[in-house]
């Protein structure tokens, strides 16, 4: 289902953008669009969240499975200047991550099993982002930019509190993250809206790890810090 959508998006972009810049008349759509000093719209998109690992000690690294997520929002847009804007982008972003351990994590303990060596981590993120798009000239019916900006994000499958941790197979990790963003897009004006594929890399600022009460935990011991990183791909509608 994700391939036909990804494919239709695709067709329908390559044909906006076949007419625009090969055919002989070149009509502007939505020629007072970006005149607006505020206007709205929604977004759908896949997400693919990994995470950074900074270690106390030089082991093995916990590798990280990704996934790929999918995300959906809406969208305010605030026009400061002719070729920059003001967004915010409050979204549901959902994303499963899991993490392998090499056993070398587990020496001196007895017992261990191969699921002691996995944890997955799931995330559903209210994520809030406030962006500055910085746009170039309208070519025609397209206008390319760049955005960037920052964001906070609510964890809704946060465990932070859970009184057990990973001795009792729960990993855990904090409710409030913060980021810094930075991608690029094209605007392509259709007939009747504004059509928008966009890449954002996201890179946490704040340590995503809850400890194991054991500070020896062979989960969390070596970890200085856990940080999100990730990258989104957004298809707007306005």
């Amino acid at each position: 289902m994700k391939n036909i959508f990804v494919l239709l998006v695709f067709i329908l972009t390559f044909q906006s953008v076949s007419a625009q810049l090969f055919s002989k008349e070149k009509i502007r759509n939505l020629d007072n669009e970006d005149k607006k000093f505020l206007s709205y719209g929604y977004f759908l998109g896949f997400n693919s969240y990994d995470f950074n690992f900074d270690y106390n000690e030089d082991k093995a690294d916990i590798l990280v499975q990704k996934g790929t997520g999918f995300n959906v929002g809406l969208i305010g847009n605030m026009r400061i200047h002719e070729h920059i804007d003001l967004r915010l982008e409050p979204g549901l972003y959902i994303s499963t991550r899991n993490l392998e351990y090499d056993e070398s994590y587990f020496n001196g303990v007895e017992d261990f099993t191969d699921s002691d060596l996995k944890r997955e981590v799931q995330s559903t993120y209210i994520h809030v982002p406030l962006l500055l798009k910085f746009s170039t000239k309208r070519l025609n019916n397209f206008k390319p930019f760049v955005v960037g900006g920052v964001s906070t994000a609510l964890n809704l499958s946060s465990n932070e509190n859970n009184p057990d941790d990973n001795s009792s197979g729960q990993f855990r990790t904090k409710r409030n993250m913060y980021f810094y963003e930075i991608g690029f897009g094209i605007d392509f004006y259709l007939h009747y809206f504004k059509f928008t594929p966009s890449i954002r890399g996201v890179f946490a600022i704040n340590d995503e790890l809850v400890r194991d009460k054991d500070p020896n935990s062979p989960w969390t011991g070596n970890v200085n810090s856990m940080k999100t990183r990730g990258v989104f791909i957004n298809f707007t509608f306005q």
